[in-house]
C-alpha cells in the first residue's frame, strides 16, 4: 500500500507585477510626448533596458495569527525593464514579516509612477533632474526579510554590502 504524497503548500510568489498602475504612469510620461505599454510578460529575455532602484509603501501582513500591524518600507526593491515597442515593466520585490517571517506584497504609493517614469524618460533621453528625496527612514534596512536583497536586485542591499566589503578592507596599521 503506498502513501499519498504530502501536499507541500504552494509557494509564496517573491514579487509581483503592477500592470493596474499603468494609467498613472503613463500620466506622468504624457508631459514629454511618451507612450508606453506594459510588457505582461515578467522575463529579461528582448528587453534592451534593466534598472533596478527603490520605491516606497507599506506591507500588512496576512497571517491572522501574526500580531503585526504591518509595516512601511522606505526601501521597496525594484526592477524596472524597457522592451523593443515602447513598451515596459516593473518588477517589485516582496518582503517578509519580522514577526512571522511570512511573504507580504506592498501596497505601492506614488513613488511607484513617479520612478518608473522617471527611469522610462532617462532612457529616452529626456534631460531630467535628480528628483528629490523625502522621508526619512526609522531603520536600518534588513537584508533577511527583503526579497530584492536575495535576488541581488536591491540597490540598498548591493549599498550595504559595499560598505561592508570597503570596511573589511580598512586597516588600522598595526594599533
Amino acid at each position: 500500500m503506498t502513501r499519498p504524497k504530502p501536499q507541500r503548500k504552494p509557494q509564496q510568489p517573491k514579487w509581483s507585477m503592477f500592470p493596474l498602475m499603468h494609467d498613472n504612469v503613463a500620466f506622468l510620461l504624457e508631459v514629454e510626448d511618451l507612450h508606453f505599454t506594459f510588457h505582461d510578460l515578467d522575463e529579461d529575455i528582448g528587453s534592451i533596458q534593466t534598472y533596478d532602484t527603490s520605491i516606497m509603501g507599506r506591507f500588512n501582513c496576512r497571517n491572522k495569527r501574526c500580531e503585526s500591524n504591518g509595516w512601511s518600507s522606505m526601501r521597496i526593491a525594484i526592477t524596472i525593464r524597457m522592451y523593443p515597442g515602447e513598451q515596459y515593466n516593473a518588477r517589485v520585490y516582496h518582503q517578509r514579516c519580522i514577526a512571522c517571517n511570512l511573504l507580504s506584497k506592498p501596497i505601492l504609493d506614488d513613488s511607484y509612477a513617479e520612478r518608473v517614469a522617471y527611469r522610462l524618460k532617462k532612457w529616452c533621453g529626456v534631460e531630467l533632474e535628480l528628483p528629490e528625496f523625502s522621508g526619512q527612514s526609522k531603520g536600518p534596512h534588513a537584508k533577511e526579510f527583503c526579497e530584492g536583497c536575495k535576488a541581488g536586485h536591491c540597490s540598498e542591499g548591493r549599498r550595504i554590502d559595499g560598505l561592508v566589503a570597503a570596511l573589511s578592507n580598512f586597516s588600522l596599521g598595526g594599533i
